[in-house]
């Protein structure tokens, strides 16, 4: 994979998440997160952002691209659950590209 673009890898993930849905939960962490549903899934993105900010403080960089590595994972379950797509988020992420983040920040406030 490491040979794609990386909204392609971030595709491909969501796409092996989605193929998890509904089969056994005693096979597949994935297949155990959607069964738990979305209050404990987006448990688990609080606790792999928190491990990001802690390793990029505290542990360097290769734990930092590790927990990040987690983090968009568990990001990417969450998004699933809640029936959004990669595509979504990268739309609107091109919609803000070029634009300053403070204008970005206020349009959101309107």
């Amino acid at each position: 994979m490491a040979d794609k673009p990386n909204a392609e890898i971030v595709d491909a993930l969501y796409a092996v998440i989605e193929s998890r849905r509904g089969t056994d939960p005693g096979s597949s962490y994935t297949a155990q997160l959607l069964a738990k549903g979305t209050g404990k899934i987006a448990e688990k993105v609080g606790e792999e952002a928190v491990e990001t900010v802690v390793a990029a403080l505290n542990e360097g960089p290769d734990a930092l691209a590790a927990e990040s590595a987690d983090l968009i994972y568990h990001l990417c379950v969450l998004w699933a659950d809640a029936g959004v797509r990669p595509e979504d988020v990268w739309t609107i992420l091109a919609e803000r590209q070029g634009m300053s983040g403070l204008t970005e920040k206020a349009n959101r406030k309107s």
